[in-house]
């Protein structure tokens, strides 16, 4: 497999065959990401891009996971992404899913004719980083997209019959717009309905350039925005998650079942007294 570096994949890809088609992201501008700084964006040959296919076909004939690689796929037009999906099928006759990132945007230039095409090509779960349903939020951070238009893009998908895994940060309002950043997100959340919903704290990592008045939340606070959050939530049948490295306290479960005890488990947590209450707390060694 031939690789540019950086590269990027959902943990829960870990087992997937991996192709990119790719370059760094089209968007490239948010001011909380810094997985694609100083990567110009672009295509990969195709021709190149064919013979790897074929390639790894006679490699691995038994492959029945691909993730497509790298930032916002789905931004390519629905010409290539046909020809890649049935490049795939013809290579892989095991294959049952394909997977990649996706944006609002990205996902409403296609039609639902195009949707249902592209999930009878196997295409199965986009990867949506929504963060907020602030729109304050997602402007300070330059995300781009509107936060009703992720909403009606991840609807949409599903109703296509494709799954969607929905992604949320936990502190990216800082301290100011907290409580915006917490009814906000999950009053879109539930508009949503998604699939899958995972949370991770936002981490400031070295290199980002941040909103001037931004003012990171506490350990604390970022666990209890995290409750507010889940407090909020009214889904159905949504598998959540917010195991990531980032977050002070694991937490998985599926919604509406689970919802009591996660809530339990996060008042137990900010009744413990091990919270940092002064500042970030405990940091992983690593995202």
């Amino acid at each position: 497999m031939k690789w540019r570096e950086p590269l990027f994949r959902p943990p829960a890809e870990a087992e997937s065959l991996i192709f990119q088609v790719a370059y760094g992201c089209p968007h490239n501008t948010c001011r909380f990401c810094g997985m694609y700084k100083g990567v110009r964006y672009g295509l990969r040959d195709p021709a190149e891009l064919s013979a790897e296919i074929r390639e790894a076909g006679c490699l691995f004939p038994e492959t029945n996971r691909v993730f497509l690689a790298d930032g916002d796929v789905m931004h390519l037009p629905m010409v290539r992404l046909r020809a890649v999906l049935t490049e795939l099928n013809a290579a892989f006759p095991h294959l049952a899913r394909v997977g990649t990132y996706a944006n609002g945007s990205s996902i409403l230039s296609k039609t639902p004719e195009e949707l249902a095409e592209l999930k009878r090509l196997k295409l199965h779960l986009l990867y949506v980083g929504f963060e907020s349903g602030s729109q304050r939020v997602l402007d300070s951070f330059r995300k781009g997209e509107r936060a009703d238009d992720m909403v009606r893009a991840v609807r949409l998908a599903q109703s296509c019959g494709l799954k969607c895994s929905v992604m949320i940060l936990i502190g990216l309002g800082g301290r100011a717009l907290r409580e915006e950043h917490v009814m906000c997100t999950a009053a879109a959340l539930n508009l949503m309905n998604p699939n899958l919903l995972s949370a991770l704290r936002f981490i400031a990592v070295p290199g980002l350039s941040l909103p001037e008045d931004y003012m990171p939340v506490t350990e604390f606070e970022a666990v209890e925005e995290l409750r507010g959050i889940i407090a909020g939530l009214n889904l159905e049948r949504t598998v959540f998650r917010a195991n990531h490295t980032s977050n002070p306290i694991p937490l998985a479960g599926r919604f509406p079942h689970d919802k009591s005890r996660l809530l339990a488990e996060l008042d137990a947590e900010l009744r413990s007294g091990l919270l940092d209450t002064c500042g970030p707390g405990r940091m992983p060694l690593e995202l």
